[in-house]
């Protein structure tokens, strides 16, 4: 059985990620910077536990020593991305993130883009609900269209109840940009200080008509024009899943089944357009944390047996072939695609 490392094994997604493998028949490798997180989880599972530091590139070789690939699922991803990945790419192996940060993702594609591929090697940021999930979704919706004129990903959360490394990679972005907000317009990234628009979005029922936060901008402005030539990219957010995000007073994820995932549900509708056409594809589940393990750990097993598409670093829409990759995860989610 193949070794996975999972660096950031013991926060709340890398739980889940270990449980993915585990169930995938991979043997996870605990890894993280807190020794004594590690070991408690290592005492729970079975599984080894080599602690490592992002400071510390030795340790981070040795945690990834005889893995065939890492996920990193450490945030914030602006500090642990560049570290784990020169780590990867000197042990010769792929590398996995579930970062949402649009700036550290954006990092990682000018950073090591040219190295990556160089290489032959495969870097895979943003293999995550957001970024990884909408560009799967918007790639699949494209079908046989090379371009678009614009694309829009809206988010329909039941709620959204913050974990730890979510909040702490939020203050990290909202450092990088000096407060501002981001969109992606005219074909790049702009940044704005004006409140973002509230509107009305029609999602498939029977979810049906909700109000969102219109500019409430995710990593899939990265990880769609990645690769796909469409200079408008809209995301939003259902007004009350913000709320509870900006309230400092939102409780961290509550278990609500075996599984350990939350209540909370989610449905990610992707609209693409290109002149009079339009074509749609929507995905719903439950827990984004939770969906996030199924997403990232697909993508290795993809990885470790040549079903991709790509080398260097590259999304997954453009890696993995969007509409089986999304079919591969029918367990976890209900798919609907109109093209």
């Amino acid at each position: 059985m193949q070794k996975v490392a999972v660096f950031g094994a013991y926060g709340h997604t890398g739980r889940f990620v270990v449980a993915e493998l585990r169930e995938r028949g991979f043997v996870p490798v605990l890894s993280g910077r807190d020794a004594g997180k590690l070991a408690l989880l290592a005492s729970e599972t079975g599984f080894e536990a080599r602690p490592a530091s992002v400071d510390d590139p030795a340790s981070l070789d040795r945690a990834l020593d005889g893995a065939a690939a890492v996920i990193n699922a450490a945030g914030p991803f602006a500090a642990t991305a560049a570290p784990v990945i020169e780590a990867a790419l000197r042990a010769g192996i792929p590398y996995v993130d579930v970062a949402a940060e649009i700036e550290a993702n954006a990092d990682t594609f000018a950073r090591f883009g040219g190295r990556a591929r160089a290489a032959g090697a495969v870097v895979v940021p943003a293999m995550a609900f957001f970024g990884g999930l909408g560009d799967l979704l918007a790639t699949a919706a494209m079908g046989d269209w090379t371009a678009a004129d614009e694309a829009h990903i809206a988010y329909g959360l039941s709620s959204w109840h913050p974990t730890e490394g979510t909040r702490a990679s939020g203050d990290v972005s909202r450092e990088r940009r000096d407060g501002r907000r981001v969109r992606y317009a005219n074909g790049r990234l702009e940044y704005r200080t004006d409140a973002p628009p509230t509107l009305k979005w029609s999602f498939p029922e029977p979810m049906g008509v909700r109000e969102v936060i219109g500019e409430f901008t995710m990593a899939d402005v990265i990880t769609i024009p990645s690769h796909l030539p469409i200079p408008e990219v809209r995301t939003y957010m259902a007004a009350e899943a913000a709320a509870d995000l900006s309230s400092p007073d939102t409780p961290a994820p509550a278990a609500a089944d075996e599984h350990g995932r939350s209540a909370q549900t989610f449905l990610v509708d992707v609209v693409v357009r290109a002149g009079g056409a339009e074509r749609r594809a929507a995905a719903g589940g439950r827990d984004i944390y939770a969906i996030t393990a199924p997403l990232a750990v697909e993508a290795v097993g993809r990885i470790l047996t040549g079903r991709t598409k790509a080398t260097g670093v590259a999304s997954a829409g453009e890696i993995f072939e969007a509409a089986d990759f999304l079919s591969a995860l029918s367990p976890h989610i209900t798919l609907e695609l109109h093209r």
